[in-house]
């Protein structure tokens, strides 16, 4: 079905009250379709483009319908993906690749090696890891059909890891076409040559977006092992329904109009709980870590001082009580390395204290030349935890006399307005809060929080050249221990000029209707839609 303005609000009338009917009551009206799955994922897809924007719900969008060169398995291994096989010069200089056979756009034509050239260039204008292997590179370049090669001026032993990461931009294999259009610039095709197609004709923004088998897919003949191997739709067809109200979604989850809802308001854990027919499954077992961005282009945040005033400040159980009510789902955070990597570490963490230190922020902001200008905070206010958030944020600033304003949109706009480089006044920014895998905390190459590489880095553009000299040298650290040492070396630099602020762990549950089962695991915060089956 579609989902109409008017549907949707007897959906919405309806759902309220379903919380409290039997289930057997609400079975009766239910007709399941094995073949079809409807999902309410955490955000709206506004944007569709991975490289456009490093959105999850876009990055999700995208490995359905985009193949990638590489993928990680289970083990968090980069496994071949479009590529058959791949070869390393003696001199570690030379990467030759050679795509598998069966590789084809939805539209029907051949997937060649000059799409995958064009794809890795304007996927490395914008990922710090591609970055990273074009700062090396001497030459990238299509041999034949199926074959092209990365040539380096010096050996890059991480090369492969990064094309197969997911800790940046999402490596989307696009048409040449498209991909000679500037990182900038959406691709709006939706063409790719992945599992699943986009449907255009049913696409209706707002309310909801269709995805059918794709069935000239030729999958890998590997089995499925996380990210990689076999990508083998199940289904006919998966739809992302809008639903932004959680105790609706919930109320159709009961009901058995949607089978998935990516990010269940954790205050309705207890209903879904309770109900025989729904279950919570932990995908990323690795969790989210929150993150406050700061701009450091604008007044007051582009002052130190004000950054550490920020930083002294808040409580991070404060914020867990907002963003993971459910003690077992929070955890504080103090490592920029996170909780769950073999870098986390404690180095230079005395700001860190329980309930905050609002006298030494005071003293800070005061340091800071603070004189008043608005902060303005971009609120997403479709989410609960972020909307509540946002709100405890606010007031935390006010408290040391901070003059804040709160800029409430969907996550659309609000990753939309973050773009502005502008002051306030022109539509700019002064913070906002997100998310990423614990998990890709462990890789500051390619994690596009851990960039201090100013207009370079990721929104909120920190600053700081001595950091980016340690960072550079990560990718040719050769042991563990050494890395290690040079993680600690990171974060003490990072918590002396505050490159972002971390504001606790959330392991995210999702919520399910128990008869859909196969969904990938794993600690990355995208949502795979192949494998998925209902009984």
């Amino acid at each position: 079905m579609i989902i109409s303005r008017r549907s949707a609000l007897k959906l919405g009338m309806a759902a309220g009250a379903s919380l409290s009917i039997p289930t057997i009551l609400r079975a009766q009206t239910t007709s399941a379709d094995a073949k079809n799955i409807r999902m309410v994922m955490g955000d709206a897809l506004t944007a569709f483009d991975p490289i456009f924007t490093s959105s999850d719900v876009t990055a999700s969008h995208a490995m359905a319908i985009y193949d990638t060169l590489f993928a990680l398995d289970s083990q968090l291994k980069a496994q071949p993906q479009m590529v058959e096989t791949w070869t390393l010069s003696e001199d570690k200089k030379t990467y030759t690749f050679q795509l598998r056979e069966g590789l084809e756009w939805h539209d029907g034509t051949p997937v060649t090696a000059g799409d995958c050239v064009a794809s890795v260039r304007r996927w490395a204008e914008v990922d710090a890891g591609g970055q990273l292997i074009m700062s090396r590179a001497q030459d990238i370049s299509k041999k034949d059909d199926k074959t092209f090669s990365i040539v380096l001026k010096e050996p890059l032993p991480i090369l492969i890891d990064i094309l197969g990461a997911s800790s940046g931009y999402y490596l989307a294999i696009m048409r040449e076409k498209d991909a000679k259009q500037a990182a900038t610039e959406q691709v709006t095709s939706n063409i790719g040559s992945g599992p699943f197609k986009f449907n255009l004709e049913l696409a209706r923004p707002g309310a909801s977006f269709t995805y059918d088998r794709n069935t000239t897919y030729v999958p890998r003949k590997e089995p499925q092992d996380g990210y990689a191997g076999a990508k083998i739709a199940k289904v006919d067809r998966v739809v992302w329904d809008q639903i932004s109200d959680p105790q609706t979604a919930v109320g159709a989850l009961q009901a058995g109009e949607i089978d998935f809802i990516e990010r269940p308001s954790a205050d309705l854990f207890p209903v879904i709980g309770a109900d025989p027919n729904l279950g919570l499954q932990v995908l990323n077992q690795s969790g989210q870590d929150w993150c406050l961005r700061m701009n450091f282009l604008q007044p007051p945040f582009n002052n130190v001082k004000a950054r550490q005033a920020v930083l002294h400040l808040l409580d991070q159980e404060a914020f867990l009580r907002v963003i993971a009510p459910d003690a077992q789902y929070g955890h504080s955070v103090t490592s920029i390395f996170g909780n769950s990597t073999h870098y986390s570490n404690d180095e230079n963490t005395g700001w860190f204290k329980k309930g905050g230190n609002a006298e030494k922020a005071t003293q800070l902001l005061k340091e800071s030349g603070y004189a008043g200008e608005k902060v303005m905070i971009l609120q997403d206010s479709t989410q609960p935890a972020h909307r509540d958030a946002s709100q405890l944020l606010a007031d935390s600033l006010r408290k040391i006399g901070m003059n804040v304003e709160l800029a409430a949109s969907d996550w659309g706009g609000l990753s939309k307005r973050r773009t502005n480089k502008g002051p306030v006044e022109s539509g700019g920014w002064s913070m906002f809060m997100t998310t990423d895998t614990d998990f890709l905390m462990s890789d500051p190459t390619s994690q596009i929080f851990m960039n201090a590489g100013g207009e370079k880095a990721w929104y909120g553009w920190p600053k700081n050249e001595e950091y980016e000299t340690l960072r550079a040298k990560w990718p040719d650290v050769e042991t563990l221990e050494d890395r290690k040492v040079l993680a600690r070396q990171m974060q003490k630099i990072w918590w002396d000029f505050v490159g972002d602020i971390r504001l606790g762990q959330e392991l995210r549950p999702v919520a399910r209707r128990k008869e859909l089962t196969g969904i990938v695991g794993m600690p990355i915060n995208r949502v795979a839609l192949w494998n998925m089956e209902k009984a």
